[in-house]
């Protein structure tokens, strides 16, 4: 790629680019696989003709979008990524096709825990679902959630954590055709979501961190994650969630300059005041005086001006998706 003219992303070094005057062409390596787009159609063209010429096979978008595990529908206006044929292999290979559809992947008031005295079902089947609906994440954050809790107790699984997993492929039957949409013309901001599940895990009582990002109006990263220490207080969980949503900002802006765009200042929303207010005064207090000092880089970035808190309504937290 270097000899061709292209350069390498400086955080991501799988990432090449190439301007050609008002236009550029975009290339992203993984492994054996090639994904590239341009904002012209004939640079494009060039470079397939180009990796052709390099003895590799490289399929079109329109030639042979079956090959491919993700579904990308382009038009002029929009852009919608789906997996809704590989949705339905899914409901085909574990025998739910012909399923009663549910409205939701899990019950709102759920809490899986350990099922001591459980009956054990077949492990390798258990375990084959959970692999296979994590290949839908790419698409579908509505499902992420209810999956990692799911994937927890692949180890020894019971009936009870089957009958969960069954009724996420009750909900899939029902919503296959749902995906991500990315309309065209948005601007180009950056948000981010910050929320915490308190002691949402009733085995080991840790807290879940839950972040998502829009670049835009467009979902571009999601993120749902055990904490890896038991906070003792909801003002801790959230900060370390809201960590964690610092961390993936700055990585996106640095990512964002290989593409010639700089952002300034990004908002995160939180729905609680007391995490706002802790960026703002460094004053140690009993609350907060047992969280580990390496979450408290987020004072430093609030007074760089990277990024800052602002406060949103439990109502339009959009990242309770993921809790």
């Amino acid at each position: 790629m270097l000899e061709k003219g292209f350069s390498s992303g400086n955080v991501d070094n799988t990432l090449f680019s190439k301007p050609k005057g008002k236009y550029i062409l975009l290339v992203q390596v993984c492994v054996d696989d090639i994904i590239f787009g341009s904002t012209n159609t004939i640079m494009s063209q060039e470079f397939s003709k180009l990796m052709q010429g390099e003895s590799l096979k490289c399929p079109s978008w329109e030639s042979s979008p079956s090959s491919l595990v993700l579904q990308i529908k382009q038009t002029h206006d929009n852009i919608f990524i789906s997996q809704t044929k590989y949705a339905l292999e899914l409901l085909k290979k574990f025998d739910m096709q012909y399923c009663k559809s549910i409205s939701t992947p899990m019950a709102s008031a759920l809490s899986i825990n350990k099922d001591e005295s459980g009956i054990v079902v077949d492990g390798k089947r258990y375990r084959g679902m959970i692999g296979s609906l994590l290949y839908l994440i790419a698409s579908r954050p509505d499902i992420m959630f209810s999956i990692f809790m799911c994937a927890r107790y692949q180890a020894c699984p019971k009936e009870s954590y089957l009958k969960i997993v069954k009724r996420i492929f009750r909900y899939l039957s029902g919503t296959t055709n749902f995906g991500l949409w990315y309309p065209r013309g948005c601007n180009c901001c950056l948000v981010g979501f910050s929320d915490s599940n308190f002691v949402g895990s009733k085995s080991d009582r840790k807290s879940t961190s839950d972040t998502c990002h829009l670049f835009g109006n467009c979902l571009i990263l999601w993120h749902s994650k055990n904490q890896h220490s038991v906070s003792i207080s909801t003002v801790e969980a959230e900060y370390v969630a809201a960590g964690s949503c610092c961390s993936q900002i700055l990585w996106i802006k640095q990512q964002l300059l290989d593409y010639d765009l700089k952002l300034g200042c990004v908002p995160i929303n939180c729905d609680k005041t007391s995490d706002i207010n802790l960026t703002k005064k460094p004053v140690l207090h009993s609350r907060t005086k047992h969280i580990e000092i390496r979450h408290y880089f987020l004072r430093d970035h609030v007074e760089k001006k990277d990024v800052t808190f602002e406060y949103v309504d439990t109502k339009k937290q959009l990242a309770d998706i993921f809790t």
